[in-house]
């Protein structure tokens, strides 16, 4: 079968074609569920394909993964709820804009940046998949490092309006990442001999909690104020505003299908990633980020859908998984006799150009069903608070327990609801404790690998940075974002651009 054959054969095959849209709609309201997360789905889809034959198996796992990445921006607009850590980003802006009667339109314009970042990583993935790959390969664990503490940086586009308040919130959140067993040693930390801190505290948990039922218990205070009535005028963004986020949504796809195929990674760290440099470059925003701003809707959603792309390059090159997803797809491809990795590529290339086939489908598949349903799912956010408020809590509930099947997910995850609840009461942001704990573990480990690298010679450590120009780069891309969010930096900045300050005004 030749590239062209394969490429070509889930759009010609009915069946293959009924699967992927099958698995595009299952993903897209799989995702919106907090701790319904796309791993899972994926994982107990094996159990049912295991004897099926490769194809239609890939296919539907493909669409669960291209829907389910963009689902999760529903209810991070609609209710404050990101289904999915991706979606965290996402929320920041889309629910300023929900509150405002605007739910139709951040749907809508997340729906067709996601297609847009969708079809990016596509064609990277199409047409540069070797060199991207090999690109990823040259990361060492220093470098992982200080991409981890890049992204800890992002403190400072979450904080709001006090930094300080930020940094202590993303201290908190690596403070609850490096709860439980220690990966490298098998010995417990801040576990305080209690089993139930053995394995760690649920990043779900700790999502679900901070943004679901500390919004449930924030609402308590506005019973009596009525619901905000959704405009659904135009849903679809018109061409004017597609064509004015363009350069944005190019250059965040870019961040995101990078930050995909770095191994370990994922769609969550792309999207802060690209929300930080929608912040840093947009010199004026359509409003004020963290209010409803357009662009912090565009940046997230085009980075963490072109990641899905990026996260296939290393699998389908070297065999090595891009996110907890593909690592599924690896097993699945092994149980019917493939072998993920440089020589699929030389064997088997038909199964390469079926898989970046199944992937163009599924996009396709995302938008159609991601721009349906909108005027009834915007109804939720018109139901009166009384009745919201509890299904907010419910739905909290369900998610935080479907992640483990563990009833002590759900005490934290209430437990962090009341201290979120807090948290917001006092002025205290709650993105950089999720970003805290997203981050710590990738900080944590390969600052450890890093030095043991290198003999705990802490000379040596630094000389492998300054002699290595992805290192060097990386380390002073580090010291200029922490350079930038100091007031040093302003006062600079507004003596040697004074021009540009005040049209930004």
């Amino acid at each position: 079968m030749d590239a062209l054959s394969a490429f070509f054969t889930v759009f010609t095959d009915l069946k293959l074609l009924s699967l992927v849209a099958l698995g595009t709609f299952a993903g897209v309201y799989i995702g919106a569920i907090p701790g319904l997360s796309v791993t899972m789905a994926v994982s107990i889809l094996i159990s049912f394909t295991f004897s099926w034959d490769v194809h239609p198996a890939i296919a539907l796992m493909i669409g669960i993964f291209m829907g389910g990445v963009y689902g999760g921006s529903r209810t991070a607009i609609l209710l404050n709820i990101p289904g999915a850590p991706s979606a965290i980003a996402t929320a920041m802006d889309g629910y300023p804009m929900a509150q405002r009667g605007e739910a139709g339109t951040a749907i809508g314009i997340t729906t067709v940046m996601s297609f847009f970042g969708g079809f990016i990583g596509i064609i990277v993935l199409a047409l540069a998949a070797p060199s991207v790959s090999q690109f990823a390969l040259t990361f060492q664990p220093r470098d992982y490092m200080l991409l981890a503490i890049l992204g800890i940086l992002l403190v400072g586009s979450l904080s709001g309006e006090s930094l300080v308040k930020g940094i202590f919130s993303g201290a908190f959140g690596i403070l609850i990442g490096m709860v439980g067993m220690d990966p490298l040693t098998f010995t417990g930390r801040f576990t305080y001999d209690l089993p139930l801190m053995q394995s760690g505290i649920s990043f779900i948990a700790v999502m679900i909690g901070m943004f679901g039922v500390s919004e449930a218990l924030a609402q308590l205070h506005h019973l009596d104020t009525p619901a905000i009535k959704q405009k659904i005028t135009r849903i679809v963004p018109s061409f004017g505003t597609i064509k004015k986020y363009l350069p944005l949504s190019l250059q965040t796809s870019s961040i995101g299908v990078i930050i995909g195929a770095l191994p370990g990674t994922g769609g969550d760290i792309a999207a802060l990633m690209a929300y930080d440099h929608a912040k840093r470059v947009t010199r004026k925003p359509s409003r004020p980020f963290g209010k409803g701003a357009i662009e912090g809707l565009v940046a997230p959603e085009t980075a963490n859908n072109a990641a899905v792309g990026g996260a296939f390059i290393p699998m389908m090159t070297l065999g090595i998984p891009g996110d907890a997803v593909t690592a599924i797809m690896i097993g699945a491809l092994f149980i019917h006799g493939l072998n993920p990795g440089p020589m699929l590529m030389v064997e088997q290339p038909d199964m390469f150009w079926f898989i970046v086939g199944s992937l163009v489908v599924a996009n396709f598949f995302m938008l159609i069903f991601g721009l349906t349903g909108i005027k009834l799912f915007t109804k939720v956010v018109e139901m009166p608070r009384a009745v919201l408020i509890p299904m907010i809590m419910l739905l909290s509930i369900v998610g935080a327990y479907a992640t483990n099947n563990s009833i002590t997910d759900v005490y934290w995850m209430l437990a962090f609801g009341v201290l979120g609840y807090f948290m917001r009461t006092y002025g205290y942001p709650l993105g950089p404790v999720i970003l805290g704990v997203i981050l710590s573990r990738l900080l944590d480990d390969n600052w450890r690998r890093a030095i043991i690298s290198e003999r705990e010679d802490l000379g040596r450590f630094f000389h492998g940075i300054v002699t290595s120009p992805l290192s060097l780069i990386l380390f002073l891309a580090v010291i200029f974002i922490f350079f930038s969010q100091t007031p040093l930096w302003t006062r600079l900045k507004a003596r040697l651009l004074p021009a540009r300050n005040e049209e930004a005004r």
